[in-house]
């Protein structure tokens, strides 16, 4: 929905479904009653995921036509799309698979320029759009960093050329958001302006300059309009990176976000006492399912992380004295602050809606809670009451009420 602080919505890969047909029927169970509930009066966006299978399908002019006509029935648009998880993303094992096919691939490059093709299609007139991706590849799979990030940075270039031509025929602005993660090759603030400035700038020029008649402050502006940040919250509280630090360091580059994921983490402090710190491992390994990965991050004492690639890497090392902090990757409700023992990173996402409120620093805002399939019993609302009670804690830290949006 359009507020007075931007698009604001949730992120369908809380919905099962890898074909069109599958994912389409969810929307059309689910997103009459969310919008009754948090956008009865008004248009409601959809931050739309796809996976492959559902990109090659909706392509087709018969589906996507139909689709069309069903948004503007139900008064919805779409304005995103996560573009990060290319394959099946629930009911099978996910972990680092997520990030496969990676930017190195051919098959990344497809299925994200198909997006865009959609993407560009649904989207009302003079609106801007995006899609968020994977941050390259993951560190796990490559020894020789550099080259990988070379290797993906030349494919995405396609990519950017797409929205550039796209962009200059009249067409919509449309930017790829990166997504920084844990064990992702871009996963703070710094790998992801290093990134930038060393390998997305130089190679970009030249890759426009050689493409399309333009100068080279031509070129760099376009980069900086179609390659933006998606910052999700959840991600960067991973990594210890506040709101204000993260857009300061954005501002300091004049770098934008095309989309603000609004997402929370698990974290606890990890007490001296063992059978109080068992404790808390305890808590933890209730969210220790085989679905996806739930990076730990761990803050040592004397200054300095540790990183667990998963969940039980962490708990076998329970016991480390060094450690005083975990944070783990599991996308929990954005309006549950306590779980027993453990907390959520809810602060970094109020912090990041008031310096919305203050900055407008982004257009684009959404909430992304997949894991609502392998919560806690305890946890799971009925799916559509779930989302609406998410969007409108969303609305609340925001100021907005209903009449407002």
């Amino acid at each position: 929905m359009q507020t007075i602080t931007g698009h604001l919505s949730y992120c369908t890969n809380i919905h099962p479904g890898e074909t069109w047909p599958d994912h389409f029927a969810q929307l059309q169970r689910y997103i009459p009653a969310i919008k009754s509930a948090v956008s009865p009066d008004r248009a409601f966006g959809i931050g739309l995921r796809l996976a492959n299978t559902a990109s090659l399908e909706l392509s087709k002019e018969t589906n996507l036509l139909a689709f069309k006509h069903w948004l503007e029935e139900q008064n919805c648009y779409v304005f995103t799309m996560n573009g990060f998880p290319y394959g099946g993303f629930h009911h099978t094992v996910v972990k680092d698979q997520v990030h496969a096919p990676d930017w190195t691939t051919a098959e990344r490059v497809e299925y994200t320029s198909r997006l865009f093709r959609i993407l560009a299609a649904l989207l009302p007139a003079g609106m801007e759009g995006g899609i968020s991706t994977a941050p390259l590849s993951y560190k796990l799979w490559h020894d020789d960093l550099e080259a990988a990030m070379e290797d993906a940075t030349l494919n995405m270039l396609q990519v950017l050329g797409q929205l550039v031509r796209i962009h200059r025929a009249g067409g919509p602005v449309m930017h790829l958001d990166i997504e920084p993660e844990p064990d992702g090759l871009m996963e703070n603030m710094q790998e992801y302006i290093d990134w930038y400035f060393a390998y997305l700038m130089p190679l970009g020029i030249n890759y426009l300059l050689d493409q399309f008649d333009m100068t080279e402050k031509e070129a760099g502006a376009a980069i900086k309009r179609h390659i933006q940040l998606c910052y999700d919250v959840c991600h960067f509280a991973l990594v210890y990176e506040s709101p204000s630090f993260v857009l300061g360091r954005l501002e300091e580059y004049g770098l934008k976000v095309g989309k603000l994921q609004i997402s929370a983490a698990l974290k606890a402090a990890m007490p001296e006492d063992i059978a109080e710190r068992n404790a808390v491992a305890q808590a933890f390994s209730a969210f220790n399912e085989p679905t996806y990965l739930h990076q730990v991050i761990a803050r040592k004492a004397k200054g300095g992380f540790m990183h667990y690639p998963d969940l039980p890497q962490a708990l076998e090392d329970v016991n480390n004295k060094e450690v005083v902090e975990w944070r783990s990757h599991f996308h929990v409700p954005v309006f549950l602050e306590h779980y027993e023992r453990l907390f959520s990173t809810q602060s970094d996402i109020r912090d990041v809606l008031q310096l919305q409120r203050e900055q407008l620093f982004t257009q684009h805002m959404e909430v992304e809670t997949y894991t609502w399939g392998v919560l806690p019993a305890e946890l799971k609302l009925p799916m559509d009451q779930s989302v609406s009670r998410e969007v409108g804690w969303v609305m609340q830290q925001l100021g907005i009420q209903k009449k407002e949006v």
